[in-house]
C-alpha cells in the first residue's frame, strides 16, 4: 500500500515538472516556399522544430492590420529571449507587398529580423496557405482577411487560433506559446 502511495506521489510530481499542454491539435502545416522581406527565398524548413505564430496582413490596410501588427510586436517583445519561437506575417496583397515594401513595413513596426518574417509569393501559394492550411479565408481582390493569429507547434501542427479583436487574446496567445515551449519536442 505504501508503495502505491509513493509511486502515485512520484508520478504526480513528475507531471508538475513538465506538464503537457492542453492545447488541441488542429491541422498539419505542410512545407512551403515563399519570399522573405529581404528578397531571399524562404523555405518553411527554417521553422522546423520551432514554435511560431502566423497572421495574414497587408501593408496598405486601413483597417485591422496596424492593430494586428502592433499586437504581433507585443508577442515579439514577450518571446525575444526564446530563440525557438518565430513570428510569420503573410501578405494577402502580393501584387503590392513586394519584399522591399515588406522590409520597410517590418522596420517601421520594429520587427526583429531574427524573430519575425514577412512573406510574399505567388497568389496561388498564399491562397493555399490562407484557405486550405490555416483555414482562415480567401485571398482576393477585396483584401478581406482574417484577424486571427495562429499558433503552430514544433511539429508544424496548428495548436490555436486567437481572435485579435478580443482583449484577452494576446495574453492567452503568449501563455500558450510558453505552454508549448514547456512541452517536449
Amino acid at each position: 500500500m505504501k508503495l502505491v502511495v509513493v509511486l502515485t506521489l512520484i508520478l504526480a510530481l513528475a507531471a508538475c515538472i513538465h506538464p503537457a499542454s492542453s492545447l488541441p491539435v488542429y491541422y498539419d502545416v505542410p512545407q512551403f516556399q515563399l519570399t522573405a522581406q529581404d528578397g531571399q527565398p524562404f523555405d518553411s524548413k527554417v521553422l522546423a522544430g520551432k514554435i511560431w505564430v502566423a497572421d495574414f496582413i497587408y501593408t496598405t490596410c486601413p483597417g485591422p492590420c496596424p492593430r494586428m501588427t502592433s499586437q504581433m510586436h507585443e508577442v515579439q517583445n514577450a518571446i525575444l529571449k526564446m530563440p525557438d519561437v518565430k513570428l510569420v506575417s503573410f501578405t494577402v496583397d502580393p501584387a503590392r507587398d513586394t519584399p522591399q515594401v515588406l522590409a520597410v513595413y517590418a522596420k517601421v513596426h520594429g520587427a526583429s529580423p531574427e524573430h519575425w518574417y514577412f512573406l510574399t509569393g505567388p497568389p496561388s501559394a498564399l491562397q493555399k496557405l490562407d484557405r486550405d492550411t490555416f483555414k482562415l479565408g480567401n485571398i482576393g481582390a477585396t483584401l478581406e482577411h482574417s484577424t486571427r493569429f495562429v499558433l503552430v507547434d514544433r511539429k508544424s501542427r496548428i495548436r490555436g487560433y486567437y481572435d485579435t479583436s478580443e482583449s484577452q487574446s494576446i495574453p492567452k496567445l503568449i501563455e500558450s506559446v510558453y505552454a508549448l515551449a514547456r512541452e517536449s519536442s
